[in-house]
């Protein structure tokens, strides 16, 4: 099975937007802490968080098709290739999302991105983040636009818990990796003085 370290020279070689690379960095730790708690395997899963948008900025038309393709020929494993089709699910893909993976990962994605964009408005980031503010901020259909609204609600559906607690447990997984983010209290102080 390719390691964290071919997953993460593969993100470097196919995606150049930093912004993207924080994405998908935010979803990997989101699903690393969801198999955490499910007692998963954390490196398997973690792959398919890190890699699930490989393809979006040179193939957006094609997403995830390219992607999914490369990560068969270079032997990735059939779970992690399922669950990436299936997080495209049902605008790009008929892969419906079926494992404890699948559903993961399918609700880690637009989550993490509403949750990211919460934190670069807070004066204390991820720091004291809390779910009622995630919650708050997606019925606001002016904030973080490139979030769809609907994904995020199939995500929690597709969980099966609380949506405070699937919001909160997707702030814990970013959490792991604030600094990856840049999203800590001091990042947002840093960038307010910059």
């Amino acid at each position: 099975m390719p390691t964290r370290s071919d997953a993460v020279a593969l993100l470097e070689e196919w995606v150049a937007s930093e912004a993207l690379r924080k994405h998908m960095y935010a979803v990997e730790a989101a699903v690393r802490h969801y198999a955490r708690l499910m007692g998963e395997d954390e490196d398997l899963w973690g792959l398919a968080g890190l890699l699930h948008d490989l393809d979006w900025e040179r193939h957006p038309d094609e997403h995830p098709h390219i992607g999914v393709a490369r990560l068969r020929e270079l032997g990735y494993p059939a779970e992690v290739v399922h669950a990436i089709e299936a997080h495209a699910y049902p605008d790009r893909t008929d892969v419906v999302p079926e494992s404890q993976l699948d559903r993961v990962l399918y609700g880690c994605d637009e989550l993490s991105g509403l949750v990211y964009a919460c934190c670069l408005v807070r004066p204390n980031g991820i720091d004291d983040l809390k779910p009622k503010s995630v919650a708050k901020k997606m019925k606001d259909k002016a904030f973080a636009r490139g979030v769809h609204r609907d994904a995020v609600q199939r995500g929690i559906d597709l969980i099966g818990l609380p949506r405070a607690e699937h919001i909160q447990n997707v702030i814990d997984g970013l959490r792991t990796v604030g600094d990856v983010l840049e999203v800590r209290g001091v990042d947002q102080a840093a960038r307010r003085r910059g």
